[in-house]
């Protein structure tokens, strides 16, 4: 019998589901189709749900995680998550009291970490930025870049604490002369551009690459539209 290609689960919020990007669908669907090309390459099952939060991906995610084994008696190697912008808004005004506090968010953070690492491999990815000058989202969400910093050094805290994998993205996104331009009018999630540099970022994550036993010069980059 032929050895079967690995499994990942991606589960998180809208920037796994992909919205934004028209073109592509995602950054997460960019990664499924250029494994595909691949064999023997990881087979990515795409689950973001917009708007979900740390709360939501850790009460749904070892369902989500059991129904994806495809073969009996086999469960996916592995869960990549990516959740936490939702969580830093502020609700009604720019002071108002967050969706969920730093607090909270670092300690749930630890516990769904250490929760899938008793059960599979994990590896996380970090947030990116906003635009603040469109804000508020939906008329009552206010988001902002510190707030996101902040959490996503808790998010890479956590990582190194449980010695999980962690690719950051806020600093190395907002560093770029036209991030700006890489995000919807909303201010909140990437347009094309966006995707595809998150993407790019991921084919080039050496972690996902040796858990997946894939190496850089394997890789199939489909170009940008």
């Amino acid at each position: 019998m032929t050895n079967q290609p690995k499994q990942l689960v991606a589960i998180g919020d809208s920037g796994v589901y992909g919205w934004g990007d028209k073109d592509e669908g995602g950054w997460c669907e960019r990664l499924r189709r250029n494994w595909m090309n691949l064999p023997q390459a990881p087979i990515v099952y795409q689950l973001g749900i917009r708007g979900d939060g740390l709360e939501k991906v850790a009460q749904r995610w070892k369902t989500e995680w059991k129904h994806r084994g495809e073969l009996r008696r086999k469960l996916p190697d592995g869960v990549l998550i990516s959740v936490g912008i939702n969580d830093t808004a502020r609700i009604g005004r720019p002071d108002g009291r967050p969706q969920l506090s730093s607090e909270a968010f670092r300690f749930g953070y630890y516990q769904l970490l250490k929760d899938i690492k008793n059960h599979t491999n994990v590896l996380v990815m970090g947030l990116t930025p906003v635009d603040e000058t469109v804000m508020p989202f939906a008329e009552c969400l206010w988001y902002t870049n510190k707030a996101i910093s902040v959490y996503e050094s808790q998010i890479e805290e956590t990582c190194l604490d449980l010695n999980i994998p962690f690719l950051p993205l806020y600093r190395s996104m907002i560093d770029e002369p036209n991030w700006i331009n890489w995000l919807e009018p909303d201010g909140i999630h990437m347009n094309t551009d966006g995707h595809y540099w998150v993407y790019k970022k991921l084919i080039s994550w050496n972690s996902l690459l040796m858990w997946g036993e894939l190496n850089q010069s394997t890789s199939v980059t489909p170009s940008l539209i």
